[in-house]
């Protein structure tokens, strides 16, 4: 079934490191669009800077968007806009879309933007060299905290549930059945409102070699699950009914 699904929706065999949770979140992507929609024609995915940014890109046959550092959202959101009817999805990790897109992000929520946001959360910057980011857990050893991070680590499940996203969940890549079931659901609600899946996967290369007591603590105080399931109006349907309606009456004048 894999090998079906990966014929059908990879443009090339996927390649990250060893013990790379990019795969699982990889497979379960194009595994539940082709249970639930058999086609990518509508998709255009969308990643900014970071190794979970190549999952889209150059890996899934369709219409991909490989933006720049922290912008994917703000990308995401200008092609919504320009056709609503199209299935906007961002794959990315903490360090692109919590550190410098971490702005881009909490608004998207707030507005409650229509698109569906993966974050795969690596709990470092993996790519760049395994510099702290936004999400390392305290006391984590990193390239740029060598006797331990001091910093208190964003939730960020809790963070955009705060900032007003209709869908969030937090799942583990050991999670697969419970993290497809979520993808399901984000897909279908990010095309009503801004729906968010937080994938815990962290980087064996730069993390886990480092830290695994660090990673143990990090995972107990983490909980699991869906936190928000809600309906609200979409920022880009809102928007348009305006336009329209604004156009309507300067017809009629």
């Amino acid at each position: 079934m894999i090998k079906e699904i990966h014929e059908k929706f990879l443009r090339v065999t996927p390649k990250f490191c060893p013990g790379c949770g990019n795969i699982t979140v990889l497979d379960s992507i194009i595994s539940v669009i082709g249970d639930l929609y058999g086609t990518m024609d509508d998709f255009v995915f969308l990643s900014g800077i970071g190794c979970a940014a190549w999952i889209p890109s150059p890996h899934i046959k369709a219409d991909t968007i490989h933006t720049t550092h922290g912008r994917s959202i703000t990308f995401a959101t200008g092609v919504k806009l320009a056709n609503p009817d199209l299935n906007l999805v961002v794959i990315s990790g903490d360090g692109d879309l919590a550190g410098i897109g971490g702005n881009h992000l909490i608004h998207a929520a707030r507005r409650n933007v229509e698109i569906t946001v993966i974050c795969v959360n690596n709990l470092i910057y993996g790519m760049t060299g395994g510099q702290l980011s936004p999400t390392t857990p305290q006391g984590a050893i990193t390239r740029t905290t060598l006797s331990g991070n001091i910093e208190y680590p964003f939730n960020l499940a809790k963070l955009v549930a705060y900032t007003g996203g209709s869908y969030v969940a937090r799942w583990t890549i050991a999670d697969k059945i419970q993290l497809q079931r979520s993808i399901g659901k984000a897909l279908k609600k990010g095309q009503k409102g801004f729906a968010f899946v937080e994938v815990i996967s962290p980087c064996p290369t730069q993390f886990i070699r480092r830290n695994l007591k660090a990673f143990q603590t990090a995972k107990d105080e983490l909980n699991l699950g869906e936190f928000i399931d809600v309906e609200r109006k979409g920022f880009v349907g809102t928007i348009r009914n305006s336009i329209g309606k604004n156009h309507s009456i300067r017809m009629k004048q």
